[in-house]
Parts: structure tokens; C-alpha cells; sequence
């Protein structure tokens, strides 16, 4: 069977860096192809040569595609053949509503005049497809991330789509949105459609995906068939890093101090719907050296409550107290958060983290200027200093702190991330999807980074739509559901069943 996808010997170099090095990929006809890899791997970059992102004659080697040269212009000329690609970025326009984000580009007219009640028509079968609740008219800034990457999958549908190209499809969603995009790969398949699937999530690889593609530094590795049997995910972890994760997480020992801060009663509004309550008489507590999660499912409040918290970033009508070291402190602005002890790492790192058209040293000073710079002028030679040792000590891989940030793989963005906040010298740093979008070599770092913070004694609030995640690394799990907290357990007594058993008791409590 002539395969519907061929991509020989594709190298792609960048000023100093070789992105990929005689790459060979192949995709059969309705098939599910893993491709995975260490973040910096490039996973992505081979995808966008395939899209037309980068166009042809910018890279070496040949694709062919249902039999035919793929000399791709631009993306506009891959979707023409059939060929839809999901970016981890998102590509929506806040301001238009959801509807018009799924068809734009691509509206249904007659006559040159856009079919409106097509377009909504069609939206509502597609939303659905996708498990997106929320009115057609719903303006697309006032999702969260995680429904603003469905929005994304039903614009992709949306388009005559023959090989359907998904780079971190999941990274977002909860366990259940998660499932339900599987599922629908696996239709997409039955109905002839072939897809490439890029995921960090090497469970739902294994359950949906026919081979198995791996990179590694640029360059194949090999291709694992998973129609034989599943594939031991330790194998493959050992093919993406090149050796063995004896432990997925680092091991420590807490030393728990005293209580560091204490939130009491906290309510938040919705910032457009005043009367619609987001955030309900949450109270919690953090100790110095104590990881604690927050577990939940998409929508229960947890980004909403850390937002909140962070200088009122998020919301209105909003009451409660905060206090660090047994004092109230005033968090009404980010500025007045951060004087206060805490940093906040948003969920969307490339939106709201960073600067990604600046270099790795003013990303790491931004939330501290004051701190390298004289009479309100920055010092470019402290700065520089400072974030060399924040390089050093993060272990972020770059050519120097000269480089673009938008150069760096997503563990190394993260890290970049994390060291800005920490250069404002926290106390309590909430970490909200710390390690989405990572590959499994790189979230150790990052939990190592996490477990250091905690041993300096400072407080860690962390968020993750992965239990496994938080169940390896919290001291504490708290569990939020319908705006509020319905459990808290120990380390001892936290489990997966636990959780999904405290949520679902908890459901309609609110009404």
C-alpha cells in the first residue's frame, strides 16, 4: 500500500542551530502516526516544513503526498491538498466570537455574502463534535485556554481535512475533554482520514496510535509498530532520551515550617458577568517548604483562583483576605502582589509569560527591573550577569542569554519563565500547569527546579490537570470543584479514585 505521506531526508538549519538532520517520516493511509521526542527534538519544526510554514526551498530533502511532489508555498497551499495542521500556538482572534474563529478564512457564502445561518448552524455540530458547550456568540477572549484549544480543533475539522496534523492537542485538556479527542481521532481513522499526532502524554499515545515515530536531536531515531501489541512507555522514553528515567519524579524529603501564608474567605466575580460567582469562600493554607495542589477538572476555578490571588488579574466584586507570616497583606495589584511575596507562572507561557521577541536576559528581568538597573536606567551588564546565573542555574540550553526566547524548546521557555519570577525573590510561588506542553525528560527538570524551591522554604501552590503529576510531587492536595474547595488530602491519603470521588460528590452542591 502506497503510504498517503513520505518525508525523505528533510534538514532544516537555523542561524547556529541544525533543527533537522536528514529526518525520514512516513504515514500510511487512515493510520494514527505518535511522532515524540524530547522538546527541541523537532517535532514541530518538521511539521511546519510539512505545512508550508517553512516553504519549500528552505529546507533540504523531498515530501511527497498521495503520490505527488509537496512543494508547499505556504500553509494556505497544504490545506488546498488537504493537509490542516493544530498548532501548540494558538491562532484565534480573541475579539471575534467562537463561530467566527472556526470559519475564518473559510466562511460558507452565497454570493459573495457570508451564510450566517450556516455558519452558526455548522459551528453548533462542530462545537459539539468537539465537547464545546458554550453559544456560538461567545467571544473566544473569554474562554480559557483549554476551551480555546477546542475552538481550535473544530476550526481544523471545519476545513476538507485528509491528513490531520495535532501538535499538542491535549496539553489543555482535562482527562475527559482528553478522551473525547481521542475517540475522535479514532472516527477520523475509521472514516479514512490519517493523522500525525505530537503528545507528551505517552499514555494516549499508546491507546490510539498505530506506529510511532521517534526524534531525537534533530535526526530519526525509529519507528515503534504499535499494531503488534502496545509499547512498554518505558521504552519509549528510553528512545526519545537516549537512557533510562529510573523515576519519573525526584525524590525529597519535606521539611515543613510554619504556616507562610493563609487566604481566608476569598469570592471572586466574573470579570463580565458580576452576578455569575467563579470563586466561592475559598480558604487555604501553605507552610514554608510545602508543595500544595490544587486538582480539578476544566472550569472548576483553579486558574481563576490564581489569577485572582495575583494582584487581582482575573475577575471583579472580589473579597477575602490574604496574609504572609500571620500579616495581611494588600494583593489589589500585581505590584502590590509581588511586594507582598508572590509570583504567579500562568498556564500559557507564550501568551502571558513571555516576551518572545526579546532574548532569555530581559525575559529573566522583566518582573524586576529595579533590580538591574541605576537611576531608572537599566544596566545591560547586570542584567546580563543576572540572568548568565539564572542560565547556569536553571541548566537552560541556549547559545547564550543573547538568544530569542522564542528559539527555545517549551522546557527551556518554562525555565526562563520560572527564573524571572524567581528573580523577584518570592515567598509563595504559584505554578498554574507548570510543565504543560513538556516532555517527560524535561518536566523531571522542572520538578527538580519545583522540589529546590520548596527546600529553600518557600511556599509552592501548584496546579496541574495531571493527578499523577500532583500525587508525585504535593505534600498536600486540595480539590476544587464548581468554584470551591470540596476536599483536602495528605500526601498518604491522595489518589486519583480519591479525587474523581470527592468532584463528583460535589457536583451541583452550588445550584
Amino acid at each position: 500500500m502506497q503510504p498517503v505521506l513520505e518525508m525523505r531526508g528533510i534538514s532544516k538549519t537555523f542561524p547556529g542551530v541544525k533543527a533537522l538532520d536528514d529526518v525520514n517520516l512516513t504515514v500510511e493511509p487512515a493510520e494514527i502516526l505518535a511522532l515524540v521526542g524530547e522538546n527541541g527534538a523537532g517535532k514541530s519544526t518538521l511539521m511546519k516544513v510539512l505545512s508550508g510554514v517553512y516553504p519549500h526551498g528552505s529546507y533540504a530533502g523531498d515530501i511527497t503526498y498521495e503520490g505527488r511532489p509537496g512543494h508547499f508555498r505556504d500553509i494556505s497551499d497544504s490545506e488546498r491538498r488537504g493537509i490542516v495542521i493544530i498548532h501548540q500556538e494558538l491562532a484565534l482572534v480573541p475579539y471575534l466570537s467562537i463561530a467566527e474563529n472556526i470559519f475564518l478564512g473559510n466562511e460558507p457564502a452565497r454570493f459573495g455574502i457570508i451564510d450566517q445561518g450556516r455558519v452558526y448552524a455548522r459551528a453548533r455540530d462542530l462545537m459539539a463534535m468537539v465537547g464545546l458547550d458554550e453559544s456560538p456568540d461567545t467571544l473566544v477572549t473569554h474562554l480559557g485556554v483549554g476551551k480555546q484549544q477546542l475552538v481550535e480543533i473544530a476550526k481544523a475539522i471545519a476545513k476538507k481535512v485528509k491528513l490531520l496534523i495535532l501538535d499538542e492537542p491535549t496539553a489543555s485538556l482535562s482527562e475527559t475533554d482528553s478522551e473525547a479527542l481521542l475517540q475522535l481521532l479514532l472516527r477520523f481513522k475509521a472514516r479514512g482520514i490519517a493523522s500525525i499526532l505530537i503528545s507528551h502524554k505517552l499514555n494516549e499515545i499508546a491507546r490510539v496510535a498505530d506506529r510511532i515515530t521517534v526524534l531525537r536531536d534533530g535526526t530519526t531515531v525509529e519507528t515503534l509498530d504499535c499494531r503488534n501489541g502496545a509499547i512498554d512507555e518505558d521504552r519509549i522514553i528510553r528512545a526519545m532520551v537516549g537512557r533510562t528515567l529510573e523515576n519519573r519524579y525526584p525524590v525529597r524529603a519535606p521539611r515543613i515550617g510554619d504556616v507562610l501564608m493563609e487566604v481566608r474567605d476569598w469570592t471572586v466575580h466574573h470579570p463580565v458577568h458580576a452576578d455569575r460567582v467563579v470563586v466561592r469562600n475559598v480558604g487555604l493554607t501553605l507552610r514554608r517548604g510545602e508543595i500544595v495542589g490544587v486538582a480539578g477538572l476544566m472550569g472548576s476555578g483553579r486558574t481563576e483562583l490564581a489569577m485572582s490571588l495575583f494582584g487581582r488579574s482575573y475577575g471583579q466584586g472580589i473579597r477575602g483576605t490574604v496574609r504572609i507570616d500571620g500579616a495581611e497583606v494588600d494583593v489589589s495589584t500585581i505590584d502590590r502582589a509581588i511586594a507582598a511575596g508572590i509570583a504567579y507562572v500562568t498556564e500559557d507561557r507564550k501568551q502571558l509569560g513571555l516576551v518572545l521577541g526579546e532574548d532569555i536576559a530581559r525575559n529573566t528581568t522583566l518582573a524586576n527591573l529595579p533590580g538591574v538597573s541605576t537611576a531608572a536606567v537599566i544596566d545591560e551588564a547586570v542584567e546580563h550577569r543576572v540572568a548568565t546565573g539564572f542560565r547556569t542555574k536553571m541548566r537552560i540550553r541556549s547559545f547564550g542569554v543573547t538568544q530569542q526566547t522564542v528559539n527555545l524548546s517549551g522546557g527551556n521557555q518554562q525555565k526562563v519563565v520560572l527564573s524571572k519570577w524567581l528573580f523577584t525573590q518570592p515567598k509563595v510561588l504559584i505554578l498554574d500547569e507548570p510543565t504543560r506542553g513538556i516532555d517527560v525528560g524535561a518536566k523531571y527538570e522542572i520538578y527538580s527546579i519545583i522540589n529546590e524551591l520548596a527546600e529553600d522554604g518557600r511556599g509552592v501552590l501548584m496546579i496541574s490537570s495531571e493527578m499523577p503529576e500532583l500525587l508525585g510531587l504535593c505534600d498536600r492536595i486540595y480539590v476544587m470543584n464548581e468554584g470551591r474547595f470540596v476536599a483536602e488530602f495528605p500526601r498518604a491519603e491522595a489518589s486519583q479514585e480519591a479525587i474523581m470521588r470527592a468532584i463528583m460528590r460535589s457536583k451541583g452542591l452550588n445550584g
